[in-house]
């Protein structure tokens, strides 16, 4: 991609940028397992287990950690062709693979972590050896991270966690959960917070699923009694956790743009209203639902720019800022909308699970999208945390 300045800024990509494109998306049907090739166009709602393979496909091919340097594992792109990386396998309807370790602990620790951290985990990482989840919110303490009461108390060379995180996501799949944990209570909220490292199958370890709207288990509540944790696992400094976690939401808002999931609902509305009729014609031929359709289509081709943007940034070197709350209020509320929209056109069939012997085919299933999605606007913080970000730190309006 040529950067510029924002008055004249070239976003198209260079050719050398669109030849490797095209290596990506040769290479992707080839390597993709048949079975997964049948569900791709965005539609399947793929296995913990599809997940893994998929994971060890790209690690043999060295691309598994897309925005890794190459002197830990990573392939060494740059930000376009990490961009132009992940279109391709969004297009190309590949396995999501577990952000937790690669997209989120893996840099943190590439940035912060001691060598032996990052002897330790990241090539395990790399390998899906071993697998990661999130221990941030806990019931009462959601959007106000800072309040979070899971403690760790220090014993010597060690500490004894007690408490409880929630919406800990794929929990029960994952070997090790990162933790903001409390270390001093006598500071104010944030400066008594340390970034903490855990084995899922240390004693006093509970995980427990909980079945969501969608029919998935893909939260949990995760429970900590008196759970013995070296502080040889504490990433950066003890009570310099809020730090890091500021650090590692910079980098998870910029993945919630949700350009990827936005594109698959909105390429299946598009095959839904031309599978549904209305006055017996399709209703991509009705010019009223066309017109709802498109108005949806330009703003997620508005929102694709503004990340366009955010993406010749950061071939400037700039890291995600204050900027990336904005690509996540618009688009996690931009995939509502999308998902709003396509049961809207499904009419009736919309009340049947998977579609069954209804009118739509079982891949074109909208109902674990919509109620999945109905906590994008919440998850990874908030929307309304999202617009105090903005006001105080982009505008720079006074608080109240």
């Amino acid at each position: 991609m040529v950067c510029g300045t924002h008055k004249a800024m070239d976003l198209s990509f260079t050719d050398e940028e669109e030849a490797f494109r095209q290596e990506v998306r040769a290479w992707i049907p080839n390597a993709m397992p048949k079975d997964m090739l049948g569900t791709a166009r965005g539609a399947g709602d793929f296995t913990p287990e599809d997940s893994a393979t998929w994971h060890k496909i790209l690690y043999e091919k060295g691309w598994v950690a897309p925005h890794w340097p190459a002197e830990v594992g990573g392939p060494g792109w740059d930000a376009a062709r990490r961009f132009i990386f992940a279109e391709e396998m969004e297009l190309a309807g590949a396995p999501p693979l577990s952000v937790f370790g690669l997209g989120m602990v893996g840099p943190l620790i590439i940035s912060y972590g001691t060598d032996a951290q990052k002897k330790r985990f990241l090539p395990k990482i790399l390998s899906a050896e071993e697998f990661w989840c999130q221990g941030y919110s806990e019931p009462g303490s959601g959007s106000d991270l800072a309040s979070l009461r899971t403690t760790a108390e220090d014993a010597g060379d060690h500490f004894i966690v007690n408490g409880q995180k929630t919406w800990t996501s794929l929990a029960q799949y994952a070997d090790w959960i990162f933790c903001l944990v409390r270390t001093d209570q006598s500071v104010k909220k944030q400066a008594g917070i340390t970034f903490l490292l855990i084995d899922l199958k240390s004693p006093g370890v509970e995980v427990k699923p909980m079945m969501t709207l969608g029919h998935t288990p893909a939260f949990c509540d995760t429970f900590f009694d008196n759970v013995k944790v070296p502080k040889e696992n504490v990433v950066g400094a003890i009570n310099q956790g809020w730090t890091m976690a500021k650090a590692l939401l910079g980098h998870e808002r910029t993945l919630l743009a949700m350009i990827g999931p936005s594109r698959n609902v909105l390429q299946k509305l598009k095959r839904i209203a031309a599978h549904k009729t209305v006055n017996g014609r399709p209703m991509l031929e009705d010019p009223v639902w066309r017109a709802r359709i498109a108005r949806l289509e330009m703003r997620f081709r508005a929102h694709l720019m503004v990340s366009y943007r955010a993406l010749a940034d950061q071939q400037k070197g700039k890291m995600p800022g204050p900027e990336s709350s904005i690509l996540k209020l618009v688009g996690t509320k931009l995939i509502q909308e999308l998902t709003e929209l396509a049961m809207e056109v499904m009419g009736e069939s919309s009340l049947t699970w998977y579609n069954e012997g209804v009118c739509l085919p079982v891949e074109e299933s909208i109902g674990p999208y919509f109620c999945y999605e109905r906590a994008a606007t919440i998850y990874g913080g908030s929307n309304e945390i999202q617009r105090n970000v903005i006001a105080k730190m982009i505008l720079q309006l006074p608080s109240s």
